[in-house]
């Protein structure tokens, strides 16, 4: 299930996605957390790192989809402050 209603392949971002809004992140969160893809295969199709897919998740443990909107700003004010 997605954020908006069950997910089949068709549904997820195109593999040549680049700009990533937090509907797509989570998605591919649910994508993976459904069995529709492994992480692996995510990280390969969307080209994306362990660490960012991590990060992805995290921001949605701790605000929700919300949380996918944090910007790379936001997160560097917070690690060099936190």
């Amino acid at each position: 299930m997605g954020p908006l209603g069950p997910l089949t392949m068709e549904d997820l971002p195109a593999s040549a996605t680049t700009y990533w809004v937090s509907r797509r992140k989570a998605e591919v969160l649910a994508a993976i957390d459904g069995g529709l893809l492994s992480v692996d295969d995510a990280c390969e199709r969307y080209r994306l790192s362990l660490e960012e897919l991590g990060a992805w998740r995290r921001s949605v443990d701790r605000a929700g989809i919300a949380g996918l909107r944090i910007t790379k700003v936001q997160r560097y004010r917070d690690h060099v402050t936190g």
